[in-house]
């Protein structure tokens, strides 16, 4: 079968490459459609009931998620000439298309008693700006008075300011958000400028954007350094341009294919889907290595270059079809999760996986057997004395050394194992952004002056219609609210009781003894001046539904982690809302955009688990078909768990943490690191049959034979993986260094300890009773 398609390939070249690159063309237009994604991935299966309920809250209440702040703590703003330039700014910002309205010191709002209507109404802290010191020192003197906003956007113990600016929820998920923030980037520049004044930004629209823009920069970044590092190491190996320049070509033709196959299937790029250009980039050289090394043996034995092509893919055809099927299962498995990214990463990375066969099984003999034959400077690497001296170590140490390979494979599964205890799985929102970036420090700076600025919201249902007039409802949730405001990492909450308290302190002329709760009387009285319509009734609204029975209590938290974040819920604030609530018969739901980020991460770790399972089991059956031998199969997975067992033991060791990232890397190397074992087993197999069932001997040439590609795609791949250590996000960096790890191993462990394994515990009678599924590799 594959001598007829070599043939049909061959005769057919040139219509094949038309087509190839008539399809090329049409997968980089398609590119053109590929969006960046500025939403935090839904990691979240939609049917899940947290989910479905915080829907549910986003109908009723809006969006949680919608504030950009910006902060800064400098006493020269207090100087009127600065106040006045901060006012200027509030202005500016707030004329912006895209932002629904802006909070800050200069435009502050307070609710006044006006005692000729008989009722509350909102005024201007600075309806005209102050005309000199004085008058501004005296306003500021009354705003400390006014409790409704302290902890809130001003820390009034050390004088830190923040600006919040909610964004329009139609500038959520396209690009016309990262126009607006560099509009508001643009203005705040301006202003830090004339002031001198050091500002910090924060917020989950910030993050998203600055995320999606970096997301943006690191895939040219990792495409050219892929790029370099393949014609660097190529070139080495090869010491000539043709196996360098022409597989460059077909990693170009992957690139727009994947980015095809992206805005074909309408994904947008995301953190993940961003790594799939260079993850594929180096996926694919290693087909160039194994054609390319093969068909120049070949052409050492023939001496025709059209013949060598033919009996390179009638050999090389089965087995590269297998190797690539094996690493697009890893990634399949990712499908079989119920989130979405995972399963838009897994798919496009398993359908251009196996792109990548069928465009380097075509396009390499095809463009081949058009050039010149091999010259003896080509076909030099073939005889390399450090690659013949590699080997020979390697095969004294499986002939010789056996016991040592096996107590030194089982010290190191032991060290291991001691080590997976080790890990803890935490994962943050801003997780993969290293500490000394800006992002981090200024959330840091918001963290220390107003605790913390991601949202966490909590409904109450009171069970009963209209609880906003009764005291015994306002007392639970006032006691709800004081328990809270004693937690360091939660913000003052804020609520239809924290609007009753300002409203009682307005009744009684602003005094800050009376920012409390109002009686049974006062409510009544209070009540009465609250308009029907306005901008006090409107801001009630937004903290009550329409039926008065759900009640919204707001909080910024600083960004914990999924592990405290977890002990805040569960050990704190769930148990404290069940002991106020649950006698009254009303019930207390935590819900909002950090905590279903949290609840998501824990999603995403579970199902790269069950991934990475399904992924062993389907490839263990693979090869146990494709073999016909189950003990073939056992050596074959235990020689590859081995290098995960050793990565995941080094994660505890060096406490890097179980996060999404970090999870992804093991179904990802599994698939790759059992190519090298597929294609050493079948050139193994081949050789029992020409070698009478001789074990030994058959070991030994299957090192000889496939030792040298299996060290030239190894060093490739761990090439490849190594740049994603220079991304400015932790966990590439981590995914980086620990695939390009474990490739390393997984390349030691297929030359050294399975050739070992198949010495010791395969007899070779079965495999040479069998027909071949491939002629020899």
């Amino acid at each position: 079968m594959w001598a007829n398609f070599a043939k049909f390939v061959i005769k057919y070249r040139l219509p094949f490459l038309i087509l190839l690159f008539t399809l090329t063309g049409f997968m980089a237009y398609q590119s053109r459609k590929v969006e960046l994604s500025y939403n935090f991935a839904k990691l979240v299966p939609a049917d899940d009931p947290a989910m479905i309920y915080f829907q549910n809250f986003l109908k009723t209440f809006g969006e949680d998620g919608n504030l950009m702040v910006i902060g800064f703590k400098d006493s020269t703003v207090y100087q009127l000439e600065k106040f006045k330039k901060l006012d200027q700014l509030c202005q500016e910002i707030e004329n912006i298309d895209g932002v629904d309205g802006i909070l800050s010191l200069s435009n502050l709002k307070y609710i006044h008693k006006n005692e000729e209507e008989k009722k509350f109404e909102y005024r201007l802290l600075f309806p005209n700006l102050p005309s000199n010191q004085a008058q501004l020192d005296s306003t500021l003197q009354f705003a400390r008075t006014l409790k409704l906003y302290e902890g809130q956007i001003w820390n009034t113990q050390n004088g830190a300011m923040m600006i919040a600016i909610a964004i329009n929820p139609d500038y959520f998920k396209n690009v016309k958000r990262e126009a607006l923030l560099n509009s508001i980037i643009k203005k705040v520049e301006k202003f830090t400028e004339a002031t001198k004044i050091e500002v910090h930004y924060s917020g989950v629209p910030y993050i998203r954007t600055i995320t999606a823009q970096n997301i943006k920069q690191e895939l040219s970044i990792f495409l050219v350094l892929s790029l370099s590092i393949t014609v660097v190491v190529l070139f080495l190996f090869f010491r000539s341009f043709q196996p360098v320049i022409f597989p460059l070509i077909m990693i170009g033709m992957i690139i727009f294919w994947t980015l095809g196959t992206l805005g074909i299937l309408g994904f947008k790029m995301t953190i993940l889907t961003g790594l799939l250009p260079p993850i594929l980039v180096v996926i694919g050289i290693p087909n160039s290595v194994y054609l390319l090394t093969k068909f120049h043996q070949e052409c050492i034995k023939s001496g025709d270059k059209i013949k060598a092509m033919v009996r390179v893919i009638s050999k090389l055809g089965i087995v590269t079809l297998i190797t690539n099927a094996t690493t697009a299962i890893g990634f399949v498995a990712l499908t079989t999760a119920q989130i979405s990214i995972l399963q838009e990463f897994g798919l496009v990375a398993a359908i251009n996986i196996i792109a990548t066969f069928l465009i380097s099984i075509i396009y390499l003999p095809a463009v081949f057997s058009y050039l010149p034959p091999p010259s003896a400077k080509q076909l030099a690497h073939l005889d390399l004395a450090f690659i013949k001296k590699i080997l020979g170590n390697i095969i004294q140490i499986v002939s010789s050394h056996r016991t040592k390979v096996y107590a030194i494979a089982i010290s190191l599964a032991v060290v291991s194992a001691l080590g997976i205890w080790r890990i803890k799985a935490v994962s943050y929102m801003v997780d993969d952004l290293p500490d000394a970036s800006k992002v981090i420090q200024d959330l840091r700076f918001l963290e220390e002056n107003f605790k913390g600025v991601m949202p966490l919201e909590i409904v109450v249902d009171t069970g009963k219609p209209k609880s906003t007039r009764r005291i015994e409802v306002l007392s639970k949730l006032d006691s709800f609210q004081r328990y809270l405001q004693d937690i360091p990492s939660v913000s003052p909450a804020l609520s239809v009781v924290t609007f009753l308290k300002a409203a009682k302190q307005s009744y009684f002329d602003q005094n800050p003894l009376d920012f409390q709760l109002p009686t049974r009387n006062e409510l009544a009285f209070i009540q009465r001046y609250i308009p029907k319509q306005g901008e006090i009734d409107n801001l009630t609204k937004t903290f009550v539904d329409t039926s008065g029975q759900y009640i919204r209590i707001s909080l910024k938290v600083a960004d914990l982690g999924s592990a405290k974040m977890d002990s805040l819920i569960d050990n704190h604030i769930t148990p404290q809302a069940l002991q106020i609530f649950g006698q009254a018969g009303m019930k207390a739901q935590v819900t909002g955009t950090t905590l279903m980020f949290v609840k998501g991460n824990e999603y995403l770790i579970t199902n790269l688990k069950q991934s990475l399972l399904l992924a062993i089991v389907v490839i263990g059956g693979i090869i146990a078909i494709l073999f016909k031998n189950i003990r073939i199969m056992l050596i074959s997975i235990s020689t590859n768990m081995l290098p995960l067992l050793i990565t995941a033991g080094l994660m505890g060791y060096l406490g890097v943490p179980l996060k999404p990232s970090t999870a992804l890397i093991f179904s990802i190397t599994f698939g790759i690191a059992v190519d090298d074992s597929i294609h050493y087993l079948a050139r193994y197999r081949q050789a029992l049959s020409t070698l009478n069932s001789n074990v030994f001997e058959a070991v030994i040439t299957a090192i000889r034979e496939t030792g040298v590609s299996m060290i030239y795609t190894s060093l490739v791949l761990f090439g490849g993986f190594i740049i994603f250590t220079v991304s400015e996000f932790g966990g590439t960096v981590a995914l980086g260094a620990l695939t390009s790890t474990t490739l390393l191993i997984a390349m030691l462990t297929s030359l050294i300890l399975l050739p070992s394994l198949l010495i010791t515990f395969d007899n070779g009678k079965q495999q040479a009773a069998q027909n071949d599924w491939s002629e020899e590799v």
